[in-house]
């Protein structure tokens, strides 16, 4: 009788150092830019040598959240990692990155995985099967194309804040940011929204936006809900302009007030500057018509939410 426990096995060589890589794994608050399916990852305890980690990501076209033990090994170039609460229908998963050098400037990235499933379930086990196949292979590509394209991204990568101060608190900011499905009645540049919640936390956010000549753009997020300190964001759905958006409101209260800032992360997807901007735009131009929209619109977010805030308190 086959085991319940299926072990597998993707690789992928890349044009980088193996330390380079190394680096870019241990970090997994890069690991929305990185892989497609993260939504937001973060450390909540321990060091450069152990820790857990919580990671939000879809799987299967569905949203998830786990938590993880890692053990980073950066002289044998490994992390290992175990899921301490998984995610039906998923029992039990772990396994290791392993990079591994073939030359000065190039390397071998293994992804193990063992895994599985609730009740030892066999069609639980093949979407399981499924959803790791289709994550590592993107996981392996994205990571391929990030790290052999790190250099050039640069030029075409910008991340920026903005910040109000709100005599209020933190609750009542927090709670006009969650409350997305209020903002078309609430926000003049929002057009329509559709908010699904769930018990974890976890959202998922359809907006249409309205652009200061009137033309809408249609966007889909998910969303990670902190109470009261914040909400981590990722678009799937993005504007021409953009292959990757990324996003953090946070509500940083003290004695006084609560400094309420949003912050974004914007890679351009420079195929289609032209056919949005003009043949003769560049990709900075593009970073700065790109950052004026999106300040515009979270400095008009901000502000309804500081009025908000402020006449709850009164």
């Amino acid at each position: 009788m086959p085991s319940p426990t299926r072990e597998v096995e993707h690789d992928i060589t890349v044009s980088a150092p193996a330390d380079a890589v190394y680096r870019l794994l241990a970090d997994v608050a890069h690991w929305p830019r990185i892989f497609p399916p993260t939504i937001h990852a973060e450390r909540t305890e321990g060091d450069d040598t152990e820790e857990r980690i919580r990671i939000w990501a879809t799987a299967g076209g569905e949203a998830k959240h786990w938590t993880s033990r890692r053990t980073l090994d950066p002289a044998a170039l490994r992390i290992g990692f175990r899921q301490e609460r998984t995610a039906d229908p998923v029992a039990a998963m772990g396994g290791a990155w392993i990079i591994e050098p073939t030359g000065p400037d190039t390397s071998r990235i293994r992804l193990l995985h063992d895994y599985r499933a609730v009740d030892d379930d066999p069609g639980s086990l093949r979407w399981i099967d499924e959803a790791v196949d289709h994550n590592s292979r993107t996981e392996l590509a994205s990571l391929k194309a990030n790290v052999e394209a790190a250099n050039a991204a640069e030029d075409h990568t910008l991340t920026f804040s903005d910040s109000v101060r709100v005599t209020g608190s933190a609750a009542d900011l927090y709670d006009f940011i969650d409350a997305a499905d209020r903002w078309p009645q609430r926000l003049p540049h929002v057009a329509s929204v559709r908010l699904e919640r769930q018990p974890s936390g976890l959202q998922d956010l359809e907006m249409e936006t309205r652009a200061k000549d009137g033309s809408t753009h249609r966007t889909r997020s998910y969303r990670v809900c902190v109470p009261h300190e914040r909400i981590a964001y990722k678009q799937t759905t993005l504007p021409a302009l953009m292959s990757l958006h990324t996003g953090l409101w946070t509500f940083d209260e003290d004695a006084e007030g609560v400094t309420a800032t949003s912050r974004h992360t914007v890679v351009i997807n420079t195929d289609n500057i032209a056919a949005v901007l003009g043949p003769a735009a560049t990709a900075a131009e593009a970073l700065e018509y790109v950052r004026g929209a999106l300040s515009a619109n979270s400095l008009a977010t901000l502000r309804h939410a500081k009025d908000h805030a402020e006449a709850a308190r009164r």
